[in-house]
């Protein structure tokens, strides 16, 4: 457990520093949305470009670990949607919340934690969970976030006439930094390019800004005075429940039964899985102001209740 507490605990104190800051008057109540708009358009598209653009596909192609992580996010992704739904509530707001029960902390957390549990082979399947997570489940969720935006403003009439939904909601996903950024990043290897160090210095300085300022973001909304909803407490704890059980149950599901993994990928999918909730949920949460109170919850909880499940899990296997 030590080593759990040990990876964990940065994340607490970024989170207090935030919680601090904003607590004294260090930080005003507008920090909270400037700093997360920092993330959003400039630190975030920076790591997500600099992931894809340095992504050596033919040493991370392992299709059955992708199919037993992949599939398990997008699962829980797609149930948590669907249960959201059938509870009244909107698409954007059933896909932030779908995404706080697939979207692991693979970057902040899974690095640090393969490598203390498995060690150094374990770096390349969890590269590919992090792909995986800020790329492809990230990704659905936003195009659903911004196909039911745009659905409310047509049935508004703030959408304007004779814009069909679907045009806009392309040309919403078109100008969207967090896929424009990875999507351009993937053709520097496709294409058989290089970074040039002076831009590879830029992305790795703006990017490794993403994680922390995204934290101490949190720490601001948090300490802000907040008004929870009917209901959001059982609605957290669904969610937290999903991400800390049912992902990695499917992901073990799937990598022993249907692709049967060997023992180091199985166990790394099974870890990836098990992680609590990231910060990119909060980031689309503050960011479209939709979720944002009931998400910052979900992050919180699971990350508390991670040193738990996840000390117990890596015990299990010891």
């Amino acid at each position: 457990m030590l080593s759990t507490v040990l990876v964990v605990l940065p994340i607490f104190a970024l989170i207090f520093a935030g919680w601090l800051a904003r607590r004294i008057g260090v930080l005003g109540a507008a920090a909270t949305t400037e700093l997360n708009r920092f993330v959003v358009f400039l630190a975030l598209p920076a790591l997500l470009f600099d992931v894809t653009a340095h992504a050596h596909w033919s040493a991370i192609w392992k299709p059955g670990f992708i199919g037993a992580f992949g599939l398990s996010s997008l699962a829980v992704f797609a149930l948590t949607v669907l249960i959201r739904r059938g509870d009244g509530r909107p698409l954007a707001d059933a896909a932030v919340d779908g995404l706080n029960a697939g979207y692991a902390n693979t970057g902040f957390m899974g690095f640090p934690l393969a490598l203390v549990a498995f060690g150094p082979e374990a770096l390349a399947p969890t590269t590919v969970a992090a792909i995986l997570t800020v790329c492809g489940v990230f990704a659905v969720a936003i195009v659903l976030i911004e196909t039911g935006l745009r659905r409310e403003a047509a049935a508004s009439g703030r959408s304007g006439p004779r814009m069909p939904v679907w045009r806009s909601v392309g040309r919403s996903l078109m100008r969207n930094p967090l896929l424009v950024a990875p999507a351009l990043g993937a053709l520097v290897p496709s294409a058989g390019l290089t970074v040039p160090e002076a831009a590879e210095t830029f992305l790795k300085l703006l990017g490794g800004a993403a994680a922390p300022c995204a934290l101490v973001a949190l720490g601001l909304f948090l300490a802000q005075t907040r008004h929870a909803g009917g209901g959001q407490g059982r609605t957290a704890a669904l969610l937290v429940g999903l991400k800390l059980a049912l992902h990695p149950l499917l992901a073990y599901g799937l990598g022993r039964y249907l692709f049967d993994l060997p023992p180091l990928l199985l166990h790394t999918a099974v870890l990836m899985a098990a992680l609590p909730t990231g910060t990119g949920p909060f980031m689309l949460a503050e960011f479209y102001r939709r979720e944002a109170d009931l998400t910052a919850t979900v992050v919180l909880v699971s990350t508390v209740l991670a040193i738990v499940t996840v000390s117990a899990y890596l015990s299990a296997i010891a």
